[in-house]
This record gives C-alpha cells, structure tokens and sequence, in this order.
C-alpha cells in the first residue's frame, strides 16, 4: 500500500513539473504551447497578449477573444493579464485518441480593427492510464497431447496512452510448463501468447493458474492484469486451422445492412465430430464490434449487421475463433481486419468564425465584414472545401489558412439601392458526388449623408392677390433626401437676397419644418409687382449637404385704385373752372375731362359719364375720351352759368369711381379758338407758311422715327418669343442705355373700345417703368396719350432731340400767343418729347395731343 502511493505521488510531482515548464514556439507565423493533459482548471498556458505584441489595454478594448476549431472551449483569455489559461480540464484520451500527436488549433480574434491569428496547444499525454484487459480472467483449455511448443493466443491488452506511456511488454508467473511471447503485429499491436514448454500431464496437474501482467513504459509505470486459467484435456489432438491467420476486408462506409464480406475458413483434421468446425467472435469481442458485424457459425461468412461511419471508426480488428465438436474441444483462431472506406458521407460546414457587424455604405473596397471557416468531416478529397459567394454583391472571399476565409469588400456600397444584403455563401466538398452546404449571411449598411434634398421642382410659381392679410401662406416648397435618419431630415430656410433695396425676409418668412412660406404684410401690385424668394433645403447629416430653389411671386392686381383727374386741373377743390362762347355750335368741345388709373389691365379701364348738369340737354361726355362738348346750339335762353357733375369710373370688381364739377361761364363775344384755327383758311404770309412747314417735317420725323422704332422690336419679337403677347428687348441695345438688366416690354392690349400700346421697362424684380399710349377711335382727333410713373431713370424712349426743342423756340418766337391754340399746343407737345405735367406720389403725369 505505501508503495503504490509513491507512485501516484511521482506522478503528480511529473505533473506539475510539466506544467512549470510549458514550452511555446512560433512556426511559420503561428504560436504554439505545448502542456501536459489534465491540467487544473485556471492554470496558466502562456501569456498570449505578449506572445501577439498586445498590450494589456488592447486586450479589452479590441475584444479578444479565443475560438476552438475543435467545437469545445478548453482555453479562455484572462482579460486582466492576458493570459491564456485552461479552461476545462482536458483528457488527451478524449481528444485525440490514439494519434500520436494531439495539437489543438485555436483562432485568437481581435476587433477593431478585425485581425485572426492561429496558435496551436500540443496536449502531450501523461501516464494516467493503467493498461486493461477487457476480462480479468481467462480461461483456456488444452489437451494433454498437445505437442510442446505449441502456442496459445492470449488476450492482449489495451492502454489509451500513447509514446513511451503505452503497452511496452507482458509478463506472466512462474510455471514450469508455460512461457511467455510476445508477438509484434503490423499495426504496432503487442500480442501475448502462451507457449506450451512441457508436455502436460493431467494426471498430474488438470489445472494451471498464471497471471497474466501488462505494463506500460510511463515513469512511473503502470500495469494490468488478467487471471488465467488452463484446464488439461484429454483425448481430441487435433484443433482447427484457419487457411489465413489473418484476412483484410475493406467495405465503403456506406454499405447497406446484410452485406457480405468475407468467408473464413478452418480445417481440423480430426475425424466425425472431432473435426467438425463452428465459427464465431472471440469471447474479448467488444460489444460495439458484435452490433455491426454478424458471422455465420455453419459457414464462416462474416456479413455486415449495422452502420458504419468512417469518421468514428476507420479500421476494425476482430478475433475469430473455430472450435471442434471433439473432447476435448479444439479450438483455432484468425484475425479479420475491416478497413471502412470513406465515402462522401458528411456535408461541408461552413463556421463563422466572428459575425458580421454593420458596414459604412462608404467602406472602402478591401474592408473585413466577418472571418469565415469552412471544414468536413470527411478525409481525403471528401474533406477539401471550397467557399463562394452568389454572384451580383459587392463582397468576396479571400482565402487566409487552413480552410479559413475573410469576407471583404470589393465594390462601391450604396444603403439607397441596397440597405441590407443577405450574402449566400456555398461551401463545396471535392467528393464524388460532390456536397453542399449553402448559408445566408445578412449585413447591414449603414447610411452616410451621400444625398443632397432634392426639391420637387427647381422653381415655383405663386401668384398672389395684393392686399393680402399679413401672415397668409403664399405657398409651400417640399424637397425629399433618399438618406436615413437625421440624414434624410430636412430644413427650410430662405436665402438673404433684395427686393427693392430690402432683406427679402423683412417680406415673408418661412416654416423650417414643412417649407411653408407666409407672408408678413399684404403687398401692393403697384409698389411691387414681381419678386423671387431663393429657398433652400439643408440636412441635418455631418456634414450637411443643401440645395436650392427659386419660388417667383407674382402680386396680381385688385382694383383699390380709384380714377384721378389729371386734366383740368382744379385749383380750388374738385371745381374746374372753363370759359366758352354764347356762340358755340352744336359739336363744341368746352373741355377734355382726363384722369388715370394706377390699376392695371381692366382695372385701369376708364369711362366717363355726365351725372349731373345744370341743363343736361345742353352739354354731353365721351364715354372713353371724356371730351365735353355741347349737344345743340347755345341759345340766349341758357344761363351763364353752366354746372357739370362728370364721374369717372374703373372697369374692376368692385368699381372705384371719382367725380370733378366744372363751372361754364357763357359769355358773350368769346371767340372759339379751336374751332376757327380749323376753319380758318390759310393766309399767305412768312408766319403761317413757317409754321405749317414746320408742323408737316415735325410729324414726318416722328412718324419716321416711330415706323423705325417699331421695326427693329418687331424682328427682335419675332426672334426671342414668337408666341409670346409680348415683346421684349435688352435696354442696354438702346443708344444711351448701359444696364443689361432691364428689359423693354412693349405690349398692345385691342381688348374693349380703348386701344393702348404699354411701354414696360425694368427687369422683373424693379419697379417697372410703363409707358402707354392710348388711342381712341371715338375722339374727334387722334389722342396721344402719354403717361409713366414719376422715376429718376433718365430713359426717355421717344426722345427726339435738340432740332425739335429748337423748333419750339422759334415757333415760341414767332407765333403771337393768341396762335396757340389748344391742338396746336398738344401737338407740339406730342412732337417735342412729350413735356409732362408731375403728379405727386405714385400718380402718372401725362402729355396729351
């Protein structure tokens, strides 16, 4: 008892000491160690940080973390110190069998950034196991006329150790008529035989007990036992002999149950029942042997019982016994050795080694997604595996060791064409046929600000009535992003510009969230007619990405303008005080009521109408050219004193209107200018002769000087706009004129019995400068009603020149002023560059012919 304890405290103190000197080494770029099995929970295998060049704060922050190809995690890291240590207590036995060498692989990951690295654990076996015999008895028996030198097969034993921990040799006890051998098998197997030395005698002795040892070659060594025992037989000398001693089988894995595999046969040559032969399994048969493997008693055909699968077993030894039905019983043995033949059975498995996390649509080409293993349980060409990928992803495989793969990108990734890819890889054995297993891998893309709002159109249009309530909506601008997130979360804003020298925010103002743009006060068409609002739609991505719109504003006209008399001007009130003759005629025009509109289109339509009168059967108004003339002849009968009511009205909804009251007083001996510079025949004389030449050339040039004009913006019409209603020209083609941001509009407007050409000048965003004529056909005359806002441009379109101012000085000069009549004046107005009477304010101020 003391004795055996020695020897298991020498074993351990062998233990540890291994531990104490644990070896590593690094070949071809992998770590290795090298550790004695069974080693304590928690012993330490090596530091691993120091042995990769990690520091300890690395350890944690990337994530390390160790992966056991062998599918159980024996090993972990110390995250503390970096240590590897064991995790699980390890029996080499249960590991690796009866290899030789036992090494386990191992995969140490780390993250951020993604690396693999291989290192290697070489278990080294220990003497922890006693060789065993399957039955601790035997029992032979043997006729006392076997012949001395025959050999009797003996159980052998089994020991899981490998190296010099293995079987090494056999003993037995002492006994006079038995010896021991040893036989050398092929497959480095020990075989004991019994060796007869004597002839038995069984009258001597019928029975012999031997024990039977093993031992291994471990320090200290182990041993086993097996109790025989032999009985002397009589008579029947002759035993069974197999044709071959041993017989080698091989059989695909595959193989279905019942299949045959090989006949034995044995020969005695005894006589009657002596040499009758029975097969069957040696007694030591392991039980997982007998489940798959069947033999006929009568024939000695071996058949196959169960399943076989290479990857558990690959080659099987079986003892097969022949025994006599003589007395004694003889007996003879064989060995049957079953090679299973591998057959692509197993399917690849495809292994992730670290999952994939979520990618950057604007990862480079070349980036790790996940570390992916691939293996088979398979041998052979069965057992080599190759990875792909389905085609049309952005990813690829590249290969790294021993059946271990990296996931990389190779392409331009985008999150608005493709958020996630669910990437099928097929892992493909080199069997015959070949198997496959396919597995999905799904990897997120996560979103960049790669995508700028994008509006739903690049301008709007809005048109708005003028004297608006401050705070109503003028309209809404909507943009999309195709990003995610607050990538795709959009403000509004509005970019600072003018508008008639002002911040264009000091006009409206908009709703950040939803591109809503409202007003701040109500506008007036004929202060501002037009003005554009540069909107933008920015991203809350980092950085931000913009974009920008234009919204133009069109103010569209009411009619909140009455009428206002120009002509005659009353001095005193709304009275207009005019003179005319007792003698006037039927058809005398007394007076040219004249007011304008600061409206617009059918808003700035005038008509007038008498509304009240002294003698309303004396006196009548042009509806559109507000002349007031008589409707018969003045009598003596009439008053003196004439009172006329005219009120003027606007063509709107609803119509504005406003009055003048102008006092006739008939007097007697008045002359009708007017009139008789009409009818008055021409006299020969130097004056009128001067002044009729110089009215003929003067109308002659203007109406040359227009006919040219009218031309030249003709052709230019026709080439910039030739469905346009409207003409439009560059100012800065005019003589005089260098802006070239103004335009010229001219536009004629045949609409209602008034007939106009509008002269609009100014770009869009100015206030524009109007020039119109109007031309009634229901004047007895032809009107030349000129008119344009009061404006400091100095652009005059119909200027004429010094020759005509020069003409009025001399016409000045030489006609007395009783010769001015009232057409005359107006036409040399007309001529001279229509001289303006100013108007206060927004009001036009006209020249009328």
């Amino acid at each position: 008892m003391t004795k055996r304890m020695g020897y298991r405290d020498w074993r351990w103190l062998a233990l540890w000491w291994h531990n104490c000197f644990l070896l590593w080494s690094t070949i071809d770029g992998q770590t290795r160690y090298t550790i004695p099995e069974e080693l304590k929970q928690g012993s330490v295998i090596g530091n691993l940080a120091k042995d990769l060049g990690l520091g300890l704060s690395e350890i944690f922050d990337r994530k390390l973390r160790v992966a056991s190809e062998a599918g159980k995690q024996y090993f972990s890291v110390d995250a503390g110190k970096g240590e590897l240590i064991v995790n699980e207590i390890i029996d080499r036995e249960t590991v690796c069998g009866k290899r030789a060498s036992c090494v386990l692989p191992l995969q140490v990951v780390i993250e951020n950034p993604l690396q693999l690295h291989r290192i290697e654990v070489e278990i080294r076996d220990i003497n922890d196991n006693s060789p065993n015999f399957i039955t601790n008895e035997l029992t032979l028996k043997i006729a006392e006329s076997v012949v001395v030198g025959r050999q009797f097969s003996l159980e052998s034993a089994e020991d899981p150790d490998v190296g010099s921990n293995a079987l090494k040799y056999y003993t037995i006890s002492k006994d006079e008529c038995f010896s021991l051998k040893v036989k050398d098998l092929s497959n480095g197997r020990k075989a004991p035989e019994l060796v007869l030395e004597k002839r038995l005698d069984r009258e001597k002795q019928a029975v012999h007990q031997l024990l039977l040892t093993a031992l291994d070659g471990g320090n200290p060594f182990r041993s086993g036992t097996s109790q025989i025992t032999i009985t002397v037989l009589d008579v029947n000398d002759n035993f069974p002999v197999f044709e071959k001693a041993l017989y080698k089988v091989s059989i695909d894995e595959n193989s279905p149950k019942g299949t045959f595999m090989v006949k034995l046969k044995a020969i005695d040559i005894d006589d009657v029942q002596n040499g009758e032969v029975k097969y069957s399994f040696g007694e030591r048969t392991p039980n997982a042997v007998l489940s798959i493997f069947d033999i006929d008693s009568d024939t000695g055909e071996m058949f196959l019982k169960g399943k076989l699968d290479f990857e558990n077993a690959a080659t099987y030894e079986i003892d097969i016994s022949a025994k006599d039905n003589g007395t004694p019983e003889m007996e003879g043995q064989c060995s049957v050795q079953v090679e299973v033949v591998d057959v692509n059975d197993n399917p690849p498995e495809i292994i992730f080694t670290s999952k994939p996390s979520p990618l950057r649509e604007d990862a480079p080409s070349g980036t790790v997604v996940a570390l992916i293993s691939a293996r088979d349980l398979d041998s052979g060409n069965n057992g080599k595996v190759t990875l792909q990928l389905q085609r049309g992803n952005p990813f690829n495989m590249k290969p790294s060791f021993s059946n271990n793969y990296a996931l990389v990108t190779n392409g331009v990734l985008d999150r608005e064409s493709f958020s996630e890819y669910n990437i099928e890889i097929t892992a493909t054995d080199s069997g015959s046929p070949p198997l496959t297993t396919k597995k999905t891998i799904p990897v997120s893309i996560i979103d960049v600000n790669d995508n700028s709002p994008k509006f739903t159109q690049s301008f709007y249009d809005v048109y708005l009535k003028e004297n608006g309530l401050p705070g109503s909506i003028l309209s809404s601008v909507s943009a999309s992003d195709l990003d995610f997130g607050d990538n795709a979360k959009i403000s509004y804003s509005i970019l600072d510009s003018k508008v008639q020298g002002v911040s264009v925010s000091s006009y409206v103002y908009m709703n950040s969230d939803n591109g809503s743009i409202y007003s701040m006060h109500s506008f007036d068409y004929e202060t501002l007619k037009v003005f554009q609002i540069l909107v933008q739609a920015k991203d809350h991505g980092s950085p931000s990405l913009n974009s920008n719109a234009t919204v133009h504003v069109f103010i569209l006209d009411q009619n909140d303008n009455a009428p206002a008399v120009i002509y005659p001007s009353a001095a005193l009130g709304s009275l207009s005080h005019q003179k005319m003759p007792r003698s006037a005629k039927a058809g005398h025009l007394v007076t040219k009521v004249t007011a304008v509109d600061a409206d617009s289109g059918h808003n700035a339509w005038i008509s007038y109408k008498l509304a009240e009168a002294t003698d309303a059967s004396l006196f009548s108004v042009n509806t559109y050219t507000g002349e007031v003339r008589t409707k018969r002849t003045v009598s003596e009968q009439d008053d003196s004193s004439q009172r006329l009511l005219i009120e003027i009205k606007d063509d709107g909804e609803p119509v504005q209107s406003s009055t003048v009251t102008v006092a006739i007083l008939v007097e007697d001996g008045l002359q009708e200018p007017i009139l008789n510079l009409r009818q008055k025949a021409p006299e020969p004389g130097k004056k009128s002769g001067r002044i009729t030449l110089y009215l003929i050339l003067s109308l002659a040039s203007v109406s040359m000087l227009s006919l040219v004009t009218f031309v030249v913006l003709a052709v230019k019409c026709v080439r910039n706009s030739r469905s346009s209603g409207s003409c439009c020209m560059r100012l800065d083609d005019l003589d005089g004129y260098n802006n070239p941001n103004r335009n010229l509009q001219i536009q004629l407007n045949t609409d209602g019995p008034i007939k106009y050409v509008e002269v609009l000048g100014g770009d869009m965003l100015s206030q524009s400068q109007s020039f119109r004529s109007c031309l009634s056909p229901m004047s007895e005359f032809s009107d030349f009603t000129f008119v344009k806002p009061s404006s400091t441009t100095d652009f005059n379109l119909f200027s004429i020149g010094g020759a005509f101012k020069e003409m009025i000085n001399v016409l000045d000069a030489s006609l007395p002023d009783s010769a001015w009549t009232f057409e005359s004046q107006q036409m040399l107005w007309y001529l001279t560059g229509f001289s303006t009477t100013s108007v206060d304010g927004d009001t036009p101020s006209e020249s009328t012919v």
